[in-house]
């Protein structure tokens, strides 16, 4: 399978062209193009300029695809937005399914594939207003907490061995660190890869937003 994955769940614009063989294991997720852009203010003029770029590099066009991967953070309400939209966009002009997936997954799945016994895992990425957005997960890459938002010195270390995700947040927490920062796309089909190899029917895109949007409407404006 050809699948797009997508991700603006963070201040890194994630896209790329995976491709997704037959075995259950990460042997057979390969990465045929990818496009990183460390810029949280630009995501909307980014990402589809990068998705063109990884079909260009790859000699692959958009009706070569089987399916799409979105993150759905959680993450920042209008960087979300412009991901999410986007792949929507795509698989209804192509008429392939889109399935979303918890972004803090997709980077539990790239720190299980750097050191696989590595034991058990916290993710933390910025969740601004001196929050963290966190979810934690045991040695075979199960979620057994999160995801959710609260202040770093509310997130116990402790069952976790380790913490990955946002460098400057997980150097709060007195734990080893791994390289991996925002989600890749080949963790990102990993994430949902046995629902793509089953042609299981995605769910609705949903949003973790986790909590209200910073910007409001203005009440009882007067001329």
């Amino acid at each position: 399978m050809l699948v797009l994955a997508v991700d603006t769940s963070t201040p890194v614009v994630t896209s790329g062209l995976v491709r997704l063989g037959s075995g259950g294991d990460a042997a057979h997720i390969s990465t045929v193009a990818v496009r990183l852009t460390d810029n949280p203010r630009a995501h909307a003029e980014i990402l589809t300029p990068q998705i063109l770029e990884c079909f260009d590099e790859s000699g692959c066009v958009p009706a070569d695809l089987d399916a799409i991967v979105v993150g759905v953070g959680p993450g920042p309400f209008t960087g979300l937005r412009v991901g999410m939209v986007t792949a929507a966009a795509f698989g209804d002009a192509l008429g392939v399914p889109v399935h979303g997936v918890c972004s803090l997954d997709a980077i539990a799945q790239d720190v299980h594939g750097e050191a696989p016994d590595g034991g058990d895992l916290l993710v933390v990425t910025d969740a601004r207003r001196r929050e963290v957005y966190f979810a934690r997960y045991d040695g075979s890459r199960r979620r057994v907490e999160g995801p959710d938002v609260r202040k770093p010195a509310d997130v116990p270390s402790a069952p976790s061995q380790r913490v990955a995700g946002s460098a400057q947040h997980a150097a709060l927490f007195e734990l080893p660190a791994a390289p991996v920062y925002s989600p890749s796309p080949a963790g990102l089909v990993a994430a949902v890869s046995a629902d793509l190899r089953a042609g299981a029917t995605p769910e609705p895109l949903v949003p973790l937003y986790l909590r209200r949007p910073d910007a409001v409407a203005t009440a009882d404006r007067r001329a």
